[in-house]
């Protein structure tokens, strides 16, 4: 599809791949597409070049919903893509997996998975305080967060125990192993953010 590098896509799961030689490659399987363009905007009348994309089946849409995609689907999932140029693209265009191929480097964006609330050893990976001399009680604890005098108070961003995970993350320059263009798979060599179930973006890193 000419313009449009991203596919809306579930991450199904990881498995094992092997090759013609024997080598084994761990990769993440990916349900991708297809996708339908339900919306252009253009840089005229909204500001900016881009265009909706819809994934998934939903059985159950608002009023609003309805009328925006009465003529292309019941789509659970929408997306925006910004483009450099909507030339050439239209509402009910589809895009699917063949715009990929084995090769092809991506990036991959989604929502990891939720650790709840972690300490700062967990969290920020910290050594913990000594073991020896009497202090049973500091093997994982942040130790002094405090900066004296001046400026007087706790520095903002200071690394500490908090919300760990359940948070918006893109890997860059994932490897495309295989496609299966009859089932939208795509097969991803390396681990993806999120997880199984868990929706995902895919932008073809176009080479310089």
């Amino acid at each position: 599809m000419p313009g449009i590098d991203s596919i809306i896509g579930k991450k199904l799961g990881m498995i094992q791949v092997y090759s013609d030689a024997g080598e084994c490659t761990a990769v993440t399987a990916i349900e991708a597409g297809p996708c339908k363009i339900t919306q252009v905007k253009v840089k005229a009348a909204d500001g900016y070049d881009a265009a909706q994309i819809g994934f998934g089946l939903s059985k159950h849409l608002s009023a609003g919903e309805k009328g925006h995609l009465k003529d292309f689907g019941q789509f659970k999932h929408l997306r925006e893509i910004r483009l450099e140029t909507v030339e050439g693209l239209k509402p009910g265009d589809v895009i699917d997996v063949t715009q990929f191929k084995p090769g092809d480097k991506v990036d991959i964006t989604g929502i990891s998975k939720g650790k709840g609330f972690a300490g700062v050893v967990k969290r920020h990976h910290f050594r913990g305080g000594p073991k020896t001399h009497g202090q049973s009680d500091r093997n994982r604890a942040p130790g002094a967060i405090g900066s004296t005098s001046t400026p007087g108070h706790v520095w903002k961003n200071m690394k500490m125990a908090g919300h760990m995970g359940d948070a918006r993350v893109t890997v860059k320059n994932l490897r495309v192993q295989g496609t299966d263009a009859a089932k939208n798979i795509l097969l991803i060599e390396g681990a993806v953010p999120g997880g199984k179930n868990g929706l995902v973006i895919i932008k073809k890193v176009i080479s310089s």
